[in-house]
């Protein structure tokens, strides 16, 4: 995998292809697929059918990548992983010389006369996307536009006249390469507004069917939850619901994110805390988790979310759904 370590997506089995940079991905018994989950799948395979690439454009924590390999799974093809680096430059892409090979003939076929002679060649590595390209493997490009947009610049002809250019450097010496007709491309970015990100080349999403992805529905969070965590579902409301509130605290309403709501039910099933006011260890775990992963608001020098935090809480309890409903159930035990 060129190095890079491979990070399995949440709920996403998955198999390595020894004989290639390729992974195939299989279902995981943790992903959760509701109505809306399904359809965004069926509105993206309807793309890549027809032959265009997809491209899931969300905050942080909307589960882009996860999805990405779960509609990739759909098509039970090979998957080519790329995760966008801002050191990327076109060769990390499509492939580039990673050294020579040397070689000696020495000619002593008359004792009395020496004839040696050497030659050297570069060797040539393909990369993953002359390697997608050749097989016909779907490529997932994750969070791309952490790229620089000239990075990306061999996707263009990849993705419309179905050629990639390669440099004639190339031990097979065509400079260019039809691209097989199986291949297709997944991409999944972060808004721009974030460290890191770059703008990109109104040429290449020109290319894109872009979907727009947000935080899950209610009812698709609390299952995802109980999923990755194994806590009960009253239990997974409430914390949830907590969640969902602190969204609409401070500048940025994207956060906190599902991650915090799985951290904090995993954390109380491995401390056997419950989502109750009275318990120490959900009180800790929720100033933990949700004053650090909010937009910063402050009076004096003095950060106000610890109290924010405190205040939503009360303020999900104290509501008709959770009021005196499930503060006194378990939350399940790993094994």
């Amino acid at each position: 995998m060129n190095g890079e370590e491979l990070t399995r997506p949440t709920g996403v089995g998955m198999a390595i292809l020894a004989e290639e940079e390729a992974i195939l991905p299989e279902p995981g018994e943790e992903f959760v697929e509701t109505a809306h989950v399904q359809q965004l799948t069926e509105r993206a395979l309807a793309y890549l059918d027809v032959g265009y690439a997809v491209h899931f454009a969300g905050p942080a924590g909307t589960g882009k990548t996860t999805l990405a390999f779960h509609v990739a799974a759909q098509r039970a093809r090979p998957v080519i992983l790329i995760h966008g680096d801002d050191e990327f430059a076109s060769s990390d892409l499509v492939g580039r010389d990673t050294g020579y090979r040397k070689q000696k003939l020495v000619d002593n076929f008359i004792h009395s006369v020496l004839k040696t002679e050497e030659t050297m060649s570069t060797l040539w590595v393909d990369n993953r996307l002359t390697t997608a390209c050749q097989q016909g493997h779907t490529l997932i490009y994750d969070e791309f536009n952490r790229s620089r947009p000239e990075a990306n610049n061999a996707l263009l002809s990849v993705l419309e006249e179905k050629i990639l250019n390669l440099p004639k450097l190339r031990q097979a010496g065509e400079s260019y390469l039809q691209v097989h007709p199986g291949f297709r491309a997944i991409f999944t970015s972060n808004p721009e507004e974030y460290a890191g990100i770059h703008k990109m080349q109104d040429a290449l999403m020109d290319r894109l069917i872009t979907i727009h992805t947000d935080h899950f529905d209610r009812d698709t969070e609390v299952r995802i939850v109980m999923a990755k965590s194994g806590i009960a579902q009253p239990e997974a409301a409430k914390i949830v619901d907590i969640v969902r509130e602190l969204r609409g605290v401070g500048a940025n309403n994207h956060r906190p994110t599902i991650r915090a709501c799985i951290v904090i039910a995993r954390m109380l099933v491995h401390c056997r805390g419950h989502a109750q006011l009275s318990d120490p260890v959900f009180q800790w775990v929720c100033q933990d988790v949700l004053s650090a992963d909010m937009a910063k608001v402050t009076r004096n020098g003095q950060s106000l979310m610890p109290q924010m935090v405190d205040k939503v809480i009360r303020k999900v309890f104290e509501s008709p759904k959770h009021r005196g409903n499930g503060d006194r159930s378990p939350a399940k035990k790993k094994g």
